[in-house]
């Protein structure tokens, strides 16, 4: 057994542990409400369009809302109502967009300088499926002129009306994500340098897999809260963006490459070999990493360059890479259970060991399940569609969504550092017991767990304290 830098985890006893979890789900609770008292994420405006013969030949114009750099980004959705319920159709029809910026002086100059061509699947059961027109990445405008047009539509009798719909952030909702990431910023950056504080006087080769695990997702963590978010309202480009994507999927893969490498390393006592301990799970990892990236880089440049593009227009590549995903996703599944399954029979009566195993699986369970829980709630069945990921963005409902998911895995990473850190007087236990499970093996379960009661005494002098302990209870 390797010598292990002591853990608060060691220390709690029962009633420790139900307060360490009731904490947790009062502060993802008060995360969640404050959502649900906040603005909607998407703000929506109206352009109706009645057609007739004539308007059927014609490009439709269409002027934005005035914008600022608080709605962050732009859409452009449009629905084809049909005048009888009982019609069903899927066809394609050719659409032809132009996209205009007005500047300070009322000139339009192209936004990208060409007119674009796309090929859209109209689909309609009683109701006609909303298409994605256009799509900004980042606002260079404070307004914006679009013209569109639909070759095929004029040869359909039967549709009575289009309905343009223009969408935006809202911009009380970016200022409360501006406040809500720069909090979650500071309390990271508080978390991480208390957690490196307590570990200051141990050896960084005593530390627990956990604990080296934690120093490298804690500073990923404040990443993930992107303290550069503000540049996004002060720069327009799609760099800030592409940032924030970027440090998103990479705390994201930490996450995930620390769940297998702790189930895995809590078994494997002594060196870990890079080839045979790192390598695989670095590659699991890492693939899933890279198809991330690559579909969130591919969909901003080719944004930048046609703001018509969607994946649905690459279609083959798309479907290719969405396989290649759900593959490696299910081989990280399988062997994440494996090794959870193999931990848990093998070390589920030793001691110590046995508790950390435990409290990871129980704490990162309860997260999973959250998890999905607002997953599906938030996209239901279209999870499962193959456009889904071109239209996640316009889906928020609510600030509670979005929020939700920032304060789960912040909590998630503060319990987990709490618990992992060592406790006050863990020096002078270190002192005493270089290795808490070969002091624990004359001890019984109950002890081991939650703690007898000399133990939560002040370890200043062992030997004494558990002599005198005993004295007591002889004399009982």
């Amino acid at each position: 057994m390797e010598p292990l830098a002591p853990m608060r985890l060691y220390t709690l006893s029962k009633r420790h542990f139900v307060l360490v979890f009731v904490v947790f789900f009062v502060c993802f609770g008060l995360t969640v409400f404050i959502g649900i008292a906040g603005p909607n994420v998407i703000e929506t405006s109206v352009a109706r369009t009645d057609l007739n013969n004539s308007l059927k030949l014609k490009p439709f114009n269409l002027s934005s809302p005035p914008l600022s750099t608080y709605n962050q980004q732009l859409w452009l959705t449009c629905v084809v109502e049909l005048d009888q319920l009982d019609v069903s159709l899927k066809k394609n029809v050719t659409m032809t967009v132009k996209v205009l910026g007005v500047v300070k002086d009322g000139s339009t100059p192209y936004v990208n300088n060409q007119v674009h061509n796309r090929t859209r699947l109209l689909s309609c059961s009683q109701k006609c499926s909303e298409i994605i027109v256009v799509h900004l990445g980042y606002l260079n405008y404070t307004q914006y002129n679009i013209f569109v047009s639909f070759e095929d539509l004029n040869k359909l009798t039967y549709i009575q009306n289009i309905t343009f719909t223009w969408k935006t952030y809202n911009p009380t909702f970016s200022q409360v994500e501006i406040w809500f990431r720069f909090v979650f910023v500071v309390l990271t950056f508080m978390v991480t340098c208390l957690f490196a504080h307590s570990l200051r006087k141990f050896s960084m080769r005593d530390w627990g897999i956990e604990q080296k695990w934690m120093s490298i997702l804690l500073p990923l963590l404040l990443l993930y809260n992107d303290p550069f978010f503000p540049l996004s309202f002060l720069v327009n480009s799609w760099f800030p963006g592409m940032l924030d994507d970027l440090f998103q999927s990479l705390f994201l893969c930490a996450l995930l490459l620390f769940w297998l490498c702790v189930y895995h390393g809590i078994r494997v006592q002594g060196e870990r070999k890079c080839l045979t301990f790192y390598l695989p799970k670095f590659f699991i990892v890492g693939l899933l990493w890279l198809a991330s990236v690559t579909l969130g880089i591919w969909q901003t440049v080719n944004e930048v360059h046609d703001p018509t593009y969607q994946y649905r227009v690459d279609t083959g590549n798309f479907q290719g890479m969405k396989i290649f995903f759900l593959v490696v996703a299910t081989t990280y599944v399988l062997y994440l259970l494996f090794l959870i399954v193999r931990a848990c029979s093998e070390l589920r009566n030793m001691p110590y060991v046995d508790l950390r195993l435990k409290f990871l699986t129980a704490l990162t369970f309860v997260v999973l399940v959250i998890s999905i829980v607002i997953l599906y709630l938030r996209f239901g069945a279209q999870v499962l569609q193959d456009n889904f990921v071109a239209e996640l963005s316009t889906h928020y409902q609510n600030s509670a969504e979005f929020l939700s998911f920032y304060g789960l895995l912040n909590f998630y990473l503060y319990t987990l550092a709490f618990v992992y850190s060592p406790s006050k007087n863990a020096l002078y236990e270190s002192q005493l017991k270089d290795n808490p499970a070969f002091s624990m093996l004359n001890d019984s379960d109950d002890d081991v767990i939650y703690g007898s009661d000399y133990e939560e005494m002040p370890l200043q002098n062992g030997q004494a304290i558990r002599a005198k302990y005993k004295e007591e209870s002889d004399s009982d």
